[in-house]
């Protein structure tokens, strides 16, 4: 069983600054990557970052230059520090980690947590 626990939202006005934290324990091998997420009502889940095990980093061109992930995938732990919020990163954003598995990968999920930013 493999259990995400995700720390960090809130609400902030524009221009503030959130840090996202993410842990992950259970039965955890063969880690591709972690990330984060984010989702708003009646829209699909996106991709905001993602750590690939190794070090690389990847992000949606909306938040570059403004959030940075960091972590460890050795370590089961991912970070989200975002800065220079807008009311339009306003989600909820998950953890996610993917591990490899014979056919593909699995993918795990934390519980979502608010990120609001007002104008």
């Amino acid at each position: 069983q493999v259990q995400l626990e995700e720390f960090g939202g809130g609400s902030v006005e524009a221009g503030g600054s959130l840090r996202l934290s993410c842990a992950a324990s259970g039965s955890i091998s063969n880690i591709n990557s972690m990330g984060w997420f984010r989702q708003v009502p009646g829209k699909r889940r996106e991709l905001v970052a993602v750590l690939i095990s190794g070090g690389s980093t990847n992000y949606i061109d909306r938040v570059k230059g403004r959030f940075t992930i960091t972590g460890d995938t050795a370590k089961n732990t991912v970070y989200l520090q975002m800065n220079s919020l807008k009311p339009e990163d306003t989600a909820v954003y998950y953890c996610n980690l993917r591990t490899y598995v014979r056919d593909g990968y699995q993918n795990y999920w934390g519980q979502g947590t608010q990120v609001t930013v007002s104008s």
